[in-house]
């Protein structure tokens, strides 16, 4: 499996520096530079890619390297700079070359390395016969990718979780527009993030675990896997052992709040206020940062978010939300202009160790705040049994329950304020909002009774009947 090496400064990595660690496989090794310079790669003479670094990034929020990363000896104080390079699976001294590189960054600018033994500053000598290695991802199309087909792009990791970098999340932007498929190869002990394993997605895209007993399999559905004309498909309908054999640790939760608000296009707009409204209402406490990628590496500003969506408007912005460490909690959240105006929307996730703390008693006033005072739309809350530290193992996991649905104001008039009022359900919804803008919020279960999946098809059927009429 590809290592990869990071290097957590607290200075940032200057030009002097980076050449230092990048001239680790010594001059004659040739150095090459993504259009957007996001990326640099060192190659052999004959163009075989070694180690990729990313641009380095300045991480403001705390606990962002042990989130990623586990706990680490002597993590520089935020803020601190985080500079990723990436070992080729063409060249067995590319993994040295990486360490050497990261190295050499922290002997310069101090800090340290994860994984600790992976650093070192001595010259990493590639032979020249490298040249003659089996790759098959050309460097000038996708940096750092293993193996490169005309249908998959496959990307090799082996790290304690996998989040959506920038670079990762590049191949996905870059796989999609070449309609080929992204998959992912990871031991089993391997976890991603929860952005990644959205960013991921479904088919064609596939996360893809190494079983030790031989063999692969999927490691969202356990489905076994084999290679074949350049692609991973299923080769069984069974699932793996390994995929059911491990369960979640009992007693934790995960509470996902899924919520979109939709704003006028006013000069005026401020971006953000209703994921920072639901974050203070469920928590206590606001977001604590947020990127375009991970490592998330900004403090919590809704000015700056609202001035990068301003920025790359009408394009859509993607973004990840980070809170607290010491109360899990991850968000994505899309901005899209719409015929309507602004959409907001939201996947907020919150991880308890305890099922006695998820915030059940608060979704009514949620619904209502987010009605009241931010624009909402719709907004679908689940609670399932699985990690509090929200990453995603390889193995079976509860699915999420539905525990209750809200439907905004502007969907009422479309459907029938008589008909909105009335579903075929046991509990009556409750109103809020204004009685000539009224909303409903609607109780759909505890998070316990996978009935309650009946109970939101016969509610969406009811509402989309109202919608037709």
């Amino acid at each position: 499996m590809t290592k990869d090496v990071i290097a957590l400064t607290p200075k940032m990595p200057d030009t002097r520096s980076l050449l230092t660690g990048l001239y680790a496989g010594g001059p004659e090794l040739n150095l090459t530079a993504t259009d957007d310079g996001a990326v640099i790669q060192l190659t052999t003479a004959a163009g075989l890619p070694l180690v990729s670094v990313e641009a380095p990034v300045l991480v403001h929020v705390p606990g962002e390297a042990e989130r990623l990363l586990g706990p680490q000896p002597a993590v520089p104080e935020p803020p601190f700079w985080w500079t990723e390079a990436r070992a080729s699976t063409a060249v067995p001294e590319a993994e040295s070359l990486a360490g050497s590189v990261c190295g050499r960054l922290t002997m310069l600018l101090g800090g340290t390395t994860w994984p600790p033994e992976a650093a070192h500053t001595a010259r990493v000598t590639v032979p020249d016969d490298s040249a003659e290695a089996n790759v098959s991802a050309p460097s000038s199309i996708l940096p750092a990718v293993d193996v490169l087909t005309d249908s998959t792009a496959v990307v090799l990791a082996d790290r304690p979780v996998v989040p959506l970098t920038a670079w990762l999340s590049d191949i996905l932007r870059i796989t999609a527009q070449a309609n080929r498929a992204l998959h992912l190869v990871t031991p089993p002990h391997v976890r991603l993030t929860l952005p990644m394993r959205t960013a991921l997605g479904g088919a064609p895209n596939r996360w893809v675990i190494q079983d030790p007993a031989g063999g692969y399999y999927d490691g969202l559905s356990g489905v076994r896997l084999v290679w074949r004309e350049g692609t991973f498909t299923p080769a069984a309908a069974t699932a793996a052992p390994a995929f059911t054999a491990t369960a979640t640790p009992a007693g934790q939760r995960q509470l996902t709040v899924s919520f979109r608000t939709v704003h006028e296009a006013a000069a005026d707009l401020v971006i953000g206020r209703g994921l920072e409204a639901a974050w203070r209402h469920l928590t206590g406490a606001p977001p604590a940062g947020w990127s375009t990628a991970e490592p998330v590496n900004l403090p919590w500003s809704t000015r700056r978010l609202t001035d990068l969506a301003r920025d790359r408007a009408p394009a859509p912005t993607h973004l990840v939300v980070i809170g607290a460490p010491h109360h899990p909690a991850i968000a994505t959240h899309r901005i899209t202009r719409t015929t309507a105006g602004v959409a907001e929307d939201t996947v907020l996730t919150l991880g308890h160790t305890d099922p006695a703390d998820v915030p059940l008693g608060t979704l009514d006033s949620l619904a209502a705040l987010l009605v009241e005072e931010h624009g909402l739309t719709t907004m679908l809350t689940t609670l399932r049994h699985a990690r509090a530290d929200l990453t995603l193992p390889a193995h079976l996991e509860a699915p999420p329950l539905p525990v209750s649905f809200t439907l905004g104001p502007r969907d009422v008039r479309t459907i029938g304020l008589a008909h909105a009022r009335r579903p075929p359900l046991a509990a009556n919804p409750r109103q809020l909002g204004s009685p000539a803008n009224p909303a409903f919020h609607y109780p759909l279960g505890d998070g316990t009774d996978a009935e309650a999946w009946t109970a939101l098809r016969i509610l969406s059927d009811h509402l989309r009947n109202g919608s037709e009429a």
